[in-house]
């Protein structure tokens, strides 16, 4: 559905976007992560049609970003991170306004907005002005301008900024809801949101592409030890020995007493090396039962943090997922991308926040073409 080759932007000698490539298939929800300056706006703004790329293709359903525009914006809805809202209009005006933009016919568009302001719960807040809104519900009516028209793809970038509790679960619900019928990049620094809600993850730091896999996948690829948990009803000191004398055995770790002579222990064990067996025969050999034992994976923030802080990449799918790219690979493009950091930062900044500020209009005077 979303067809990303060699995908470049500059801003002078500045690489903000530096060769991406990947593809998002249709129906699937793909988490779009990297630190600030880490070039995924500049991205989302390339793919959405408002900012053109240096160099490389976007496709979207099989239309080209450069050749087609209007193609692809008809097919993508966008909720940038900054809704452009227009605060002088109530939110049954606003949605009405994006409807005849897209071309909504009329006899669907009241039904089509009411649906959508139901989803999102806005219903209530139907009358009232944009601008006496508070934030939680600023962000839903700009994700509800990007459902208008049933689009095939949504592009969401920070989606539940400003949401409570609650509302987050809602949207959350509505993003899983929505994969049914549309294909979805998500991009957000809340690690427990991608967790949620996504089945790949594509990692980009310093404007290139780290990593493109399953949390599952990229946890196997990267740790260098395996990390086992086991409830175990022993005399500690013993336990710990025996565990320390097996073959593989890295670290251990006592984490918690659960009842006389029982503890939970932490284990940490060389990658490759079943340990479990020869813990399980150590156990037996001293008397003492395992009543618990499982594996535990990387999270997603250590995952993020190992791979956006160190000079570590993991190869996409179509090249072998979960092998480790030399760092010597990695050293031209990310020293170009680094020199004068901070500038890039502040270039690409400016140019989105001129983006959001003209998106809407933008957006009329293409559809009327």
């Amino acid at each position: 559905m979303i067809e990303i080759q060699n995908l470049t932007k500059r801003y002078g000698q500045i690489v903000a976007v530096d060769n991406l490539n990947f593809t998002v298939e249709k129906g699937e929800i793909v988490g779009f992560l990297g630190p600030n300056g880490a070039g995924k706006s500049t991205t989302m703004n390339i793919i959405t049609g408002y900012l053109p790329s240096t160099e490389g293709t976007v496709k979207v359903a099989g239309y080209d970003i450069a050749e087609q525009p209007n193609e692809v914006k008809r097919r993508i809805g966008y909720l940038p991170e900054n809704p452009p809202l227009y605060t002088d209009m109530t939110v049954d005006e606003y949605l009405n306004f994006v409807s005849e933009l897209k071309k909504v016919e009329k006899s669907k568009r009241k039904q089509q907005i009411s649906d959508i302001m139901e989803m999102l719960k806005i219903t209530d807040v139907r009358k009232r002005l944009i601008r006496n809104l508070s934030k939680g519900y600023k962000q839903r009516v700009g994700f509800a301008q990007a459902l208008i028209g049933n689009p095939e793809v949504l592009i969401l970038d920070e989606p539940t900024v400003g949401l409570d509790p609650n509302q987050i679960l809602e949207v959350r619900n509505v993003i899983k809801e929505l994969r049914k019928d549309h294909t979805i990049i998500f991009s957000t620094h809340i690690m427990q949101e991608v967790s949620a809600v996504c089945e790949r993850i594509v990692i980009i730091n310093k404007g290139r592409i780290v990593a493109v896999d399953t949390p599952e996948n990229l946890a196997r690829a990267i740790s260098k030890s395996l990390r086992l948990t086991f409830k175990i009803a022993g005399e500690k000191s013993s336990v710990i020995a025996a565990l320390q004398a097996v073959d593989g055995v890295r670290n251990v770790e006592v984490q918690d007493k659960v009842e006389d002579d029982v503890y939970v222990y932490i284990v940490d064990a060389d990658k490759g090396v079943d340990v479990r067996k020869p813990i399980f025969f150590a156990m037996a050999d001293l008397g003492y039962p395992i009543l618990e034992t499982k594996e535990d994976e990387m999270g997603l923030e250590e995952i993020f943090r190992e791979l956006t802080t160190k000079d570590v990449a993991v190869n996409d799918e179509s090249e072998g997922s979960g092998e480790e790219v030399p760092e010597s690979s990695q050293e031209g493009a990310s020293e170009e991308v680094s020199t004068e950091n901070a500038e890039a930062e502040e270039n690409e900044q400016e140019q989105e926040n001129g983006q959001e500020q003209d998106s809407a209009q933008t957006e009329e005077k293409e559809v009327e073409e």
